[in-house]
């Protein structure tokens, strides 16, 4: 058994009495495997904090009144906590309807034509479609990771597409704001049905006209018989 350090040699028959021979260490096997490893782990740090912060889990469309109910359920992960004044905002709410928003106890909402992304998230906005703010105004921080609760607001509109989801919170290991951004469904307009009628419902349209017409031909033949 060879101890770590020692040169293993490794003989392969060449020319002359000496051949032809590579060395490697025990050594330099292990600096390859610790580099491996390093960087695996560098891997899994950085998705785990490209992930803190708030995160839509679920969302729920529920028909309301002829219009639709729209239920966003957040967590806070773990690492972090929602403190005073912290946020999130979700980008393009389409048919948003005044009034109907509903958020649990301590947290206030807000909407805007254009939110002032945080820092280093640069989400998707367009300046026609508004935005929805929802900012925590308790004064406990809310320790990750649990549940924020239930987050509804109403639409006219009930089918989706995807948006972007930011979020301020705070780090809980040394404090430092925590931005992040992921993505979530938001209403847009329906498709509305299509009226024209299409090329193949024309087309045996017209392979009936020939037809019908010597159907009625025949018929009155028969009566006059």
């Amino acid at each position: 058994m060879r101890r770590a350090g020692e040169t293993l040699q490794r003989f392969m028959p060449g020319r002359g009495t000496g051949g032809v021979y590579m060395k490697e260490t025990a050594m330099r096997k292990c600096w390859k495997l610790a580099a491996v490893v390093t960087a695996a782990i560098g891997l899994m740090l950085t998705a785990s904090r490209a992930d803190a912060g708030l995160i839509p889990t679920n969302v729920s469309i529920t028909p309301d009144s002829g219009n639709f109910r729209w239920t966003y359920a957040v967590v806070v992960t773990t690492d972090v906590q929602v403190n005073p004044g912290d946020f999130f905002t979700i980008y393009d709410f389409g048919g948003m309807l005044a009034g109907t928003t509903v958020a649990p106890v301590g947290w206030s909402a807000s909407v805007g034509m254009l939110t002032a992304p945080p820092g280093g998230t640069g989400p998707v906005d367009n300046p026609a479609v508004e935005n929805l703010t929802f900012t925590y105004t308790g004064t406990t921080p809310i320790v990750g990771q649990q549940g924020l609760g239930n987050f509804m607001i109403n639409s006219q509109y009930g089918d989706a597409t995807t948006s972007d989801f930011t979020s301020i919170t705070h780090r809980q290991v040394d404090g430092r704001t925590e931005a992040n951004i992921t993505s979530t469904d938001v209403p847009v307009p329906g498709t509305p049905p299509n009226d024209t009628p299409e090329p193949a419902s024309l087309a045996m349209f017209g392979i009936g006209l020939p037809v019908l017409g010597m159907f009625r031909y025949l018929r009155n033949r028969f009566l006059k018989k």
